[in-house]
């Protein structure tokens, strides 16, 4: 699959992956503090954004996609990060494809399963009755018992298209079918990573627990761990400058 991309920046490739119910304008913040120095490729997922739906949704099939996505850019080789979903992603691009990737960061996730899931966020966001007149403010009341937090609440409300009959960008359906396919992690059948590799954990985040690290390390031999403090599983969101300062130290 060919997925949708938004481009910044000149200079060496840079790609780009949100996390689940994500899109390509999430890692903004990040895509515009390393655009002075990179060719930024931001990537829409599969059943995200503005790229195709599909009900395949495993993680070597998405990794596909990446792979063939950043070939079809013309790009040879690229550095590569991703953040939760995405960087569960990126890790099975890195192990497929070691030529095609020369450093490889990853935001707050681990090579294992998780046992947290968000089916009932995606239940709720089906249930809501998606009426020509609904608004966005009703939609956020409609949705405020299932995803109490605010802030998260409007991330996934960033999916809602109003106007006319109003729909979700995001493939609920294909989405909620998957989720205990996205809470897993199997070992590609490949050779260890033997570039370098960036963790970045948040400070507040359990995420990436100090568990992980020697299962880290075997796959990422060349990996360095790092947290970002006051910060949570959005890291990127909650300490921008310190994400991109540490981005930065790593790939230039």
């Amino acid at each position: 699959m060919i997925l949708n991309s938004i481009e910044q920046g000149a200079g060496p490739p840079l790609i780009l992956l949100h996390g689940l119910f994500g899109s390509a304008k999430n890692l903004g913040a990040i895509a515009r503090g390393l655009a002075p120095q990179f060719r930024v490729v931001s990537l829409d997922l599969r059943n995200h954004g503005d790229s195709p739906h599909d009900a395949a949704m495993s993680y070597p099939i998405m990794a596909d996609d990446v792979a063939e996505t950043i070939a079809t850019l013309g790009i040879t080789t690229a550095v590569l990060a991703g953040h939760s979903m995405g960087g569960k992603i990126a890790m099975h691009v890195a192990l497929a494809h070691p030529g095609l990737i020369t450093k490889l960061a990853v935001l707050d996730i681990a090579p294992v399963t998780y046992m947290h899931g968000y089916d009932d966020f995606a239940a709720a966001m089906q249930a809501l009755p998606l009426t020509s007149s609904l608004t966005r403010s009703a939609a956020d009341a409609a949705l405020a018992a299932a995803i109490p937090e605010p802030t998260y609440r409007a991330f996934l409300l960033n999916n809602l298209i109003l106007g006319g009959q109003p729909r979700w960008r995001v493939g609920l359906d294909e989405i909620r079918a998957a989720m205990p396919e996205m809470l897993k992690w199997q070992d590609p059948l490949s050779a260890p990573f033997h570039n370098p590799a960036l963790f970045l954990r948040g400070g507040n985040s359990d995420y990436l627990r100090e568990s992980s690290h020697e299962k880290i390390t075997a796959l990422f031999p060349h990996v360095t761990i790092k947290t970002i403090e006051n910060a949570a599983h959005w890291l990127h969101a909650d300490q921008p400058k310190a994400v991109i300062a540490a981005l930065q130290e790593f790939l230039l």
